[in-house]
């Protein structure tokens, strides 16, 4: 057979042995996770991270980020500086000793965090943090105050400029001080830092690290905020509860086990969902691990013992299940483990057997001994667990109602639904839709074979005040499970998701607004992993059809408003689309269901604490807290109609 002559060489010169810098600009994902606006937040976290472990230390208590107007970001701490002087065994490549400051800045797994003296603890594992900071920036500059002098080091692309030199002297200063900007070769998109998501981050780390002070400014927009908390993660859990009703006072335990820290603190509410969070040497574990199965096995096994102890739960009644054991609960777990073990580079679950063992430890003594002390908070927290239990059993004979067979086959789908003919869920879409009117227009305007539609009649229920049996019990929320094929609670699985995008799509008004946040809270509280794999999606139809002569346009904001009317012209027809149901199907299409044309906001959750709290706000029973947001934000809310 004749070969080829594009046939793609396979010898030696194929094999490439990257070198740590030029690996991690190859390979992103392997380190921060990828390269979208995640993966950008995770290069401040990395830095800010090693800041942590020198407050975690002891030996620094400010840091200080600043966001400049070009988007390169300044973290500095006044800990004691990364050492200055050459390396006792890097050698660089003619055989002389390596700056150390380069050996931590360029050299994947060099650090102060693996030999246990320079740090007792700290969020680092694999040593890559900053030097894959370095290696993923257009510049980076390192200015150390240390041993009275202030030292200065450029990188480009994680190439060290030339030797460290000496600018300065200080009097008794130490800190390190890194300036970054992150470099458009590598984050091609186009993302920017969000203000929002670094302030919640930095709140977390201020909440689990007593004592530290946090300053963020953000030069682009002119805003700052600070944070520092001497209650720590109690600071935490009322925080996140000020907007619920306490069934007692916040419980909290600190000891330190084997030479691990542990630190918890619990209280019940009359939530109906569970706020839980783990924290692994600061690092917010959103997959959680070890330290919170502890936590969760622990608070079970308290409160059984406790009810049967007392005869609130009777020989013939079963144990309580760990879903009925942390309905309304709100607990915040902090480990600080000299040698933690991740799951990945990015740190969202702790994988160390024994944080299980000694967190199970040391909640179990404190929580039994809380509810021993405090005999009207137990019989608060067992009645609201009796309850639970009752519903629980009751939502799971509902939910047997809505249950589906497999992703091909439905033993109840709704009748209102109109299904699509493909069958390979990474290609379908499911489009939940407000009323039949743009329901009609959207069966008629949609492409058949990947695309579904799912009308809901009126307003679903607010599940952010509703338990699951009650949920299970709405009509429109049992249609929205039965299309959807994932089952909910005990039973979610999204080996059952018919749709591979779940797309909500509502009118532009008030109460398409409020529809849609229904659906929102009931995703975010009872199928949040839709959430969290990417599933979820809102759809943008147009505000505005602006037309003059043959010209049509249509837009999205009043922006573009503005624009279109400029550039053709104030002479122009323009139609306000209230609704959907205003825009005939080929139009609908056109604008909102054609993915060649259309918008869709994939719904994401960078921090699920804030998220929950938020929405306990929003969508919640206390009135004063929404009446002051409203009040707080009314002046920035664009496309109200009245």
């Amino acid at each position: 057979m004749a070969e080829k002559e594009n046939k793609i060489n396979y010898d030696v010169s194929s094999i490439q042995a990257l070198e740590g810098i030029e690996h991690v600009r190859k390979r992103p994902g392997m380190y921060v996770g990828g390269t979208d606006i995640k993966a950008l937040h995770h290069l401040v976290y990395e830095v800010v991270d090693n800041a942590i472990d020198e407050a975690l230390a002891g030996v620094c208590d400010r840091i200080d980020i600043t966001i400049h107007a070009d988007s390169s970001v300044t973290i500095e701490d006044n800990g004691r500086g990364i050492p200055v002087g050459p390396h006792p065994v890097k050698k660089d490549a003619n055989g002389k000793p390596m700056e150390t400051l380069d050996v931590v800045m360029t050299v994947i797994g060099a650090g102060g965090k693996f030999g246990g003296g320079g740090y007792k603890v700290s969020g680092g594992l694999h040593g890559v943090g900053v030097s894959a900071v370095n290696a993923l920036s257009e510049w980076m500059t390192t200015e150390i105050k240390r041993d009275g002098k202030l030292w200065r080091q450029e990188y480009k692309r994680g190439v060290p400029q030339g030797s460290i030199k000496q600018i300065g002297k200080v009097k008794d200063e130490t800190g390190t001080k890194q300036t970054f900007k992150f470099d458009k070769q590598i984050f091609t998109e186009d993302i920017d830092f969000r203000f929002e998501t670094l302030v919640q981050r930095f709140r977390e780390m201020s909440f689990v690290t007593r004592g530290v002070t946090i300053k963020f400014l953000d030069e682009r927009a002119n805003r700052e905020m600070s944070f520092y908390f001497e209650g720590g993660i109690t600071s935490f859990v009322r925080y996140l509860n000020r907007n619920r009703e306490n069934l007692h006072s916040v419980v909290y335990v600190e000891k330190e086990i084997e030479g691990i820290g542990v630190e918890a603190a619990i209280q019940y509410t009359d939530a109906y969902t569970e706020s839980v969070y783990s924290f692994a040497n600061t690092i917010n574990t959103i997959d959680g691990g070890t330290h919170l199965t502890g936590l969760r096995s622990s608070l079970t096994r308290v409160v059984n013992d406790y009810a049967r102890k007392n005869g609130l739960l009777k020989d013939a009644d079963p144990n309580f299940s760990g879903d009925d054991t942390r309905e309304g609960l709100t607990a915040i777990v902090s480990v600080k483990h000299p040698n933690p073990q991740f799951e990945s580079q990015t740190k969202v679950k702790l994988m160390n057997p024994e944080a299980q063992t000694y967190v199970t430890q040391a909640v179990g003594e404190a929580f039994s001994t809380f509810l021993d002390e405090n005999p009207q908070a137990a019989k608060a927290i067992i009645s609201k667990c009796l309850t639970s239990a009752r519903a629980r059993d009751a939502a799971r004979k509902a939910r047997d109602l809505v249950i589906r067979k497999s992703a091909l086959e439905s033993l109840t789908l709704p009748g209102k639904l109109a299904d699509c003919s493909e069958r390979d869920t990474s290609k379908t879409e499911l489009y939940i839709v407000e009323g039949d009117s743009a329901g009609g227009s959207a069966k008629q305007g949609r492409d058949r074979h990947f695309q579904a539609i799912l009308p809901l009649r009126g307003k679903i229920l607010n599940t952010e005040r509703a338990r699951l049996d009650k949920i299970l019990g709405n009509n429109e929320v049992k249609s929205l499970i039965s299309a959807l094929g994932t089952g909910i609670g005990d039973n979610f699985s999204l080996e059952g998701l018919r749709y591979g995008r779940v797309i909500i799509m509502t009118d532009a008004d008030v109460d398409g607004s409020h529809i849609r946040t229904l659906l929102l809270t009931f995703f975010f509280r009872y199928m949040p992993q839709l959430i969290d794999d990417g599933h979820l999606y809102i759809a943008q139809p147009p505000l505005y059809r602006i037309a003059y002569k043959n010209q049509v346009r249509y837009v999205y904001s009043d922006k573009e408003k503005d624009k279109a009317l400029k550039e053709i012209g104030e002479k122009a027809n323009m139609q306000r689309y209230k609704g959907l149901g205003e825009m005939n199907p080929d139009q609908l299409w056109e604008t909102t269901m054609n993915p060649a044309n259309r918008t869709l906001l994939l719904v994401a959750v960078d921090d699920a604490a804030e998220a929950d709290r938020t929405f306990d706000m929003l969508m919640g029973d206390a009135v004063d807290p929404r009446k002051k947001f409203i009040q707080t934000h009314a002046k920035s809310v664009r496309n109200l109609d009245i």
